[in-house]
């Protein structure tokens, strides 16, 4: 018997994962494994990278904490089902400073010590709506807020519980949304229309 005999043939998600490692994206893309599909996102509009600059702007001039924060941060969260591990992107990530978390980190870190991701809609709402939902709260991450520009509101998930999140505060755009430590705010959100 040859040598190839006896190597084990790779399975179906062992080959997505690798060919997602190698994809070569784009300047300006970023990809993703959500769920077993690989995401391929073009660069974000000016109103999206808004939305998010209006949040850190309140975040580190409002938080009770000094935060630290990261817009290109890979998340390595645990997948549901038999695809592999998930490699999200968020359009935001938050941490205390204290915490360090990026510091020394790989390109697809845990999300360990991360207190809260943002996503703001683009072109595929319902992945930020549900599946990455989803995908926060397995990892949990204790705080998830979504920008829905579709729907004109925030909504801020919390107490995540197995697959989801137990608790969901929803205000539309223009009324101010309360984050819990350590941010310890409110969160205008007027300037989200």
């Amino acid at each position: 018997m040859s040598a190839m005999a006896h190597e084990a043939m790779p399975t179906d998600e062992e080959i997505l994962l690798e060919s997602f490692l190698a994809l070569e994206t784009p300047e300006g893309f970023k990809a993703e494994l959500v769920e077993g599909e690989i995401v391929v996102s073009p660069a974000p509009d000016g109103d999206h990278q808004d939305a998010i600059d209006v949040i850190v702007y309140q975040v580190f001039g409002r938080s009770t904490e000094p935060m630290q924060q990261s817009g290109n941060s890979g998340l390595l969260i645990k997948a549901g089902g038999p695809c592999p591990k998930n490699h999200l992107i968020p359009d935001l990530v938050l941490a205390p400073r204290e915490r360090r978390i990026l510091r020394g980190a790989p390109s697809w870190m845990r999300p360990d010590g991360v207190a809260m991701v943002v996503e703001v809609t683009s072109l595929r709402p319902s992945v930020d709506r549900k599946v990455k939902r989803h995908c926060y709260a397995r990892a949990g991450i204790p705080l998830y807020l979504l920008v829905d520009r579709d729907e004109a509101k925030v909504v801020l998930h919390s107490e995540p519980s197995g697959d989801d999140y137990a608790r969901v505060l929803s205000v539309a755009f223009g009324e101010p949304l309360a984050l819990p430590e350590p941010f310890g705010f409110e969160l205008e959100t007027s300037e989200f229309f």
